[in-house]
């Protein structure tokens, strides 16, 4: 039995580090994202388009969530 319970400590370190350095990577692209990393730096109106579009759009997504669930509640 000490074997298998060595091999199950070893898969949980290994699952845990992955899914620690998942979440970090994961951090990272929504915040390159948001901030317009994918655009063209030399162009300023590129890149604050982009960055404005994009938080434009992530209101609107919290607004139309807001609204669909006011909608619910209200005529529920």
């Amino acid at each position: 039995m000490s074997r298998d319970d060595d091999r199950n400590v070893e898969s949980r370190r290994i699952i845990d580090r992955v899914g620690a350095e998942t979440e970090a990577s994961m951090a990272k692209r929504v915040s390159d994202h948001m901030s317009g990393r994918d655009a063209d730096e030399k162009d300023w109106a590129e890149l604050w388009g982009t960055r404005i579009g994009r938080w434009l759009g992530l209101a609107l997504l919290i607004y139309l969530v807001y609204w669909l669930i006011n909608f619910v509640v209200s005529n529920g």
